[in-house]
């Protein structure tokens, strides 16, 4: 199987204005026919759904290339720009990725019961039970060398009882079937497609896709590698704004509600809208009634703990950090948008120094998600001070760094608000001694950040041989109320590799919702999940194609992994090997 990116395709729609809103009697008759067909989709056996898997596997694989070249279109980035790959990088391959993990966990229930954990299952210190999820396979540990994940649970379950937490639905196939609404994200095209699989696959619930206005124009392309499941009527795509979205969440035929979106859209389903949204809030007296989750955002922190840093090194985290801003031009709700750094670290100015010279060598992107002007001008109106680093075109905004924001004004807007868009901060603690900062920035990012959604903590391994350090690392990993935490790797990383959990950190309240409830992904299907830890060494040999020097072995790499996802073949490795050596700067 041969992947290669066409020059566009006329058979589908262009852009998102070519997509006109769904009727309601559409909407209506979309929902009557999940409906009737709901108790269906949880009757069909594991190989029927291991035959649907197969089918859109073969059909997403047909239309990667339109779908890359839809999305880079829209997002206003050239044909021949080595940025065309991130569109392969954070859509089509955890697409297929994820595709292919359902596939395996269905084979692992129909030979053992439940999803194969494939690493070491832990006690905690603590008491938590944790499970090594990643690497899966052998091609994990080569594609990603020295990376793995572990999800922990939630306090209670045990290791005996752990099996029991997995793959419910398929332990107990006794339950009535749902009609779910997925109100689709409209930054990052793998969303809503992996969203709905979840739905699917793990809840055994069938799906109402409302597209997103942003990338309405991914609709067809789902209509058409999901038909598996569109032709049985087990899954229907919508489209439109606001007006439908209210009228699908007040819907009588949907039963249960998930988004990827703001909070300020979550509050407004849930409560209403202006004085009736806080009067409702502040009773704790919701309009909404079903079942609702969403993954909503975060003021996503990174925390460096000094140490021993050489300028190699130095360079390299610069990179990370800077590449964890820039990629899909900083409209990630994984985005680092604070980073916490030790006031008395000797290196604290070099590293911020860095940061200026990458993002300014970094070309400007396009603002295409709404409203990142004006987001930008609140945090400029707030920090004149703010640097603006690049020369941006009139599409373009610049890459925004605004340092040494002070850590205790607790209305500080670069604490409580997502910028979602290229702008971070950057703020320092006064401490003792490195664990005790260490202690301090957890408390920092869990009593002062907005959300919960992700977290990354940045050590080197000198650092980590002393006692008192490497004490407090662990327990910051064990204290840290973020539904994912990256060591040494950028948390949000943890978003595409599938298998992990991706949410909210669990116990947000309906009337504090911030990141979210719930969670999606989840390959292996853990009904009690808390949190995933994302461990990689200090510095990885190659650099990892998504840092942002390293744009062509982007380019190069991930249309070979999305093909690799499709069929996996020993003889697909020479090529992967080749693409992500490529030593390049973009």
């Amino acid at each position: 199987m041969s992947i290669t990116t066409p020059h566009g395709s006329p058979q589908f729609p262009r852009t998102a204005s070519d997509i006109q809103p769904s009727t309601q009697e559409a909407i209506d008759n979309a929902v009557q026919a999940l409906q009737a067909n709901k108790q269906n989709w949880v009757t069909r056996s594991i190989q029927n759904r291991i035959s649907i898997i197969d089918t859109i596997i073969n059909n997403f694989v047909a239309i990667a290339p339109q779908w890359v070249a839809s999305a880079y279109q829209a997002k206003g980035i050239a044909e021949d720009s080595p940025l065309v790959g991130e569109e392969w990088m954070i859509g089509t391959w955890p697409i297929l990725k994820y595709l292919r993990q359902l596939r395996q966990s269905l084979l692992d229930i129909e030979t053992y019961g439940r999803p194969h954990i494939p690493g070491p299952v832990t006690t905690q210190p603590n008491g938590q039970v944790s499970a090594q999820v990643f690497p899966q396979t052998l091609y994990d540990r080569l594609f990603f060398r020295g990376v793995t994940a572990e999800i922990w649970m939630e306090p209670g379950v045990s290791a005996e009882t752990l099996p029991q937490t997995q793959a419910l639905i398929y332990q107990n196939k006794n339950h009535t079937g749902k009609v779910a609404l997925v109100l689709g994200a409209g930054n990052v095209s793998s969303i809503a497609p992996t969203d709905l699989l979840y739905k699917l696959f793990v809840e055994d619930q069938v799906v109402l896709l409302k597209m997103n206005p942003v990338n309405a124009y991914l609709g067809p392309l789902i209509e058409e590698s999901f038909q598996p499941l569109i032709e049985q009527h087990f899954l229907r795509v919508v489209y439109g704004g606001i007006q439908e979205g209210e009228y699908l969440c007040k819907h009588p035929g949907i039963e249960e509600i998930h988004i990827t979106g703001s909070d300020k859209t979550f509050d407004a389903i849930v409560f209403g809208t202006g004085q009736e949204e806080a009067i409702r809030k502040a009773e704790g007296r919701p309009l909404l009634t079903k079942p609702i989750t969403g993954e909503l955002g975060n003021v996503s922190p990174i925390i460096i703990v000094p140490g021993p840093w050489t300028p190699v090194e130095l360079a390299y985290q610069a990179e990370q950090i800077v590449s964890t801003l820039t990629t899909n031009a900083g409209f990630n709700c994984n985005a680092t948008r604070v980073i916490i750094q030790h006031a008395d670290w000797n290196q604290r100015g070099q590293l911020l120094q860095q940061l200026r010279t990458l993002m300014s060598n970094t070309p400007p992107r396009n603002a295409y998600y709404p409203g990142a002007r004006e987001r930008q001008q609140s945090f400029l109106q707030a920090h004149p001070e703010a640097e603006q680093l690049g020369t941006p075109g009139p599409q373009q905004l610049p890459w925004t760094l605004i340092a040494g924001v002070d850590p205790a004004n607790t209305d500080e807007i670069c604490f409580t608000t997502e910028a979602f868009c290229g702008l971070f901060a950057e703020t320092s603690l006064e401490a003792a001694s490195v664990a005790e900062y260490v202690d301090q920035a957890v408390t920092f990012a869990n009593e002062q950040l907005w959300g919960t959604l992700n977290v990354t903590l940045i050590v080197h391994p000198e650092s980590m041989k002393v006692p008192a350090i490497a004490i407090a690392v662990e327990r910051a990993i064990t204290n840290l109320r973020y539904g994912t935490i990256g060591l040494n790797y950028w948390a949000g990383g943890s978003f595409a590799i599938g298998v992990t959990t991706w949410g909210a950190f669990p116990g947000h309240s309906l009337q504090n919702i911030q990141s979210g409830n719930g969670v999606v992904h989840n390959a292996l299907m853990f009904s009690q999940a808390q949190k995933c830890i994302l461990r990689a060494p200090f510095t990885v040999t190659p650099t990892p194609p998504w840092f942002v020097t390293r744009s062509t072995a982007m380019n190069k790499l991930f249309p070979r992994l999305t093909d690799f996802e499709a069929s996996p073949s020993v003889w697909k490795v020479p090529g992967i090997i080749g693409a992500a050596l490529t030593n390049n700067k973009s």
